[in-house]
């Protein structure tokens, strides 16, 4: 086991380097908000603005200076209150947009209802711009600042120092896990485990599970994690958290449920025992019936919108060589059903049939699993390379999504070779329609590995809704302009 001398000068500053960022973000946001709401009221007022908010007796009323002065202060502190400065949201996650939401909603509803009950008619058009303007600006603020943490945490800055406590097999899990996300701040600076090494995935050993929180304090860590709860013995992880209270030492406990999301996870206690119930995916229903809803009438909007590229888009490709504009490929889709996928034509016409040529000339390919893509293949044609790299060769995807083949967000859509060489669970990828990006655009696209875009495409499929669907769409705009994957 390695000693604790040489780690305790550099440990402990994660979170206190977090609070100058909390403020600088705070800031953001106010001004933000002061932008929407005063912007909305120029909008809908004029720069002179309105006088009074229309009270319907004459002894009151209130200018709408000073209604957005109230507004934007409500809107503010709504957004302390639910937490949207917590460290332990920031950089990662879907956490700080819901809780941006939710608490816009609902001070936006408490104005509603306050207007209800005073009998105050308020500018319907001055709410429609103030609140839609308000969360589309906290989003992008958010991410910007959340682009600048990532990079920072990647670095090595700005993460929270962690132990890690448990079992062997379990905290190599959990600190490979935490190294996958540099940008979701847990930097590993030790474990405890009896593993009777001296390292365990390359992270030092300091001690036993059961001398974590000595451990911890010691060291003035920010978060002891502990990976496996039945290491630690009956009533373990409850002296591990008396242990450090009053310490300032978060504790988190990973219970085992990989690969499952926190909503499908609800904890009922039961005679003093908290029980972890986890509800089965759903497949059907009205959140589905909402998810293709929103694909149809995104689709459609997303065609109409980029109708100018296609066209120009299609005029290059069949000027380049005389060949067809759009490449159509045999993909399977929902229940293994296929279909002919729709992309605009990046490569040669005889592309097809020189796919073995191009697999064997070279040892330089990129093989991953049942996956073949090379990032210098020769097929691509000049106009291809371009459009692939901006991923505008994806665009008429959108006729599929239309016609009920795909969605907007979804698992890669794979083909019938790749689905035949399917082992274990892999094939739970075709319990839902694949998309025109999903976890798997954002996280990476063509660097990922074969066993890390099935990982992801089973997350998706096990945790998939309506709000994730959202922030992919979101996230995927990003990951197009920096052109991460693409080739």
């Amino acid at each position: 086991m390695v000693g604790l001398a040489r780690l305790v000068t550099d440990v402990g500053a994660g979170r206190a380097a977090l609070r100058p960022l909390q403020g600088l973000l705070a800031i953001t946001d106010l001004l933000v908000i002061m932008w929407a709401t005063f912007g909305a009221q120029v909008v809908r007022f004029g720069v002179e603005g309105r006088t009074d908010v229309a009270a319907s007796t004459d002894d009151f009323s209130i200018s709408y200076t000073w209604f957005s002065i109230a507004l934007v202060a409500l809107w503010w502190l709504a957004l302390r209150f639910h937490g949207a400065y917590d460290v332990h949201i920031l950089g990662h996650g879907a956490a700080e947009y819901r809780l941006v939401t939710t608490a816009s909603l609902q001070v936006f509803a408490l104005v509603a209802m306050l207007a209800f009950a005073l009998q105050v008619q308020i500018a319907r058009g001055y709410i429609l711009l103030a609140l839609p303007a308000g969360v589309v600006g906290l989003w992008a603020a958010r991410r910007v600042w959340r682009t600048w943490l990532g990079r920072r945490r990647v670095a090595g800055d700005l993460s929270h120092d962690v132990l890690v406590v448990g079992d062997v097999a379990t905290v190599r899990h959990l600190v490979d896990s935490f190294a996958s996300v540099p940008e979701a701040g847990y930097r590993v600076i030790g474990v405890c485990t009896s593993s009777g090494g001296d390292e365990v995935a390359d992270v030092p050993v300091l001690g036993s599970e059961r001398e974590g929180a000595r451990v911890a304090i010691e060291l003035g860590v920010d978060v002891v994690a502990c990976a496996d709860a039945h290491a630690l013995g009956p009533g373990g992880l409850r002296r591990l958290g008396w242990a450090l209270e009053g310490s300032g030492i978060e504790l988190v406990v990973s219970p085992g449920l990989t690969e499952i999301a926190g909503p499908r996870v609800l904890t009922r206690p039961v005679a003093g025992l908290p029980l972890l119930h986890v509800e089965a995916p759903t497949f059907a229903g009205p959140r589905l019936v909402l998810k293709s809803t929103i694909d149809w009438v995104g689709a459609l909007l997303l065609t109409i919108a980029f109708s100018p590229l296609l066209l120009v888009v299609a005029v290059l490709v069949k000027l380049s060589d005389g060949g067809p504009v759009f490449f159509r490929q045999e993909r399977v889709g929902l229940d293994g059903e296929s279909f002919r996928m729709t992309k605009f034509r990046s490569m040669t016409v005889d592309a097809e049939d020189r796919l073995d040529e191009v697999r064997h000339r070279t040892a330089a390919e990129i093989d991953r699993g049942v996956l073949f893509k090379r990032q210098d293949d020769p097929r691509v044609t000049p106009i291809g390379r371009f459009i692939r790299r901006w991923s505008i060769d994806e665009l008429p995807q959108l006729f599929d999504v239309l016609a009920g083949k795909m969605s907007l967000v979804g698992p890669r859509p794979p083909l019938p070779s790749e689905v035949a060489r399917y082992e274990g669970d892999v094939g739970r990828r075709l319990l839902v329609k694949p998309g025109m990006t999903g976890l798997w655009q954002i996280n990476g696209r063509s660097d990922l590995t074969w066993e890390e875009s099935v990982r992801f495409d089973l997350y998706y499929v096990e945790n998939w809704s309506v709000a994730q669907d959202i922030v992919i769409l979101w996230r995927t705009f990003h990951a197009v302009v920096t052109k991460h994957g693409a080739y």
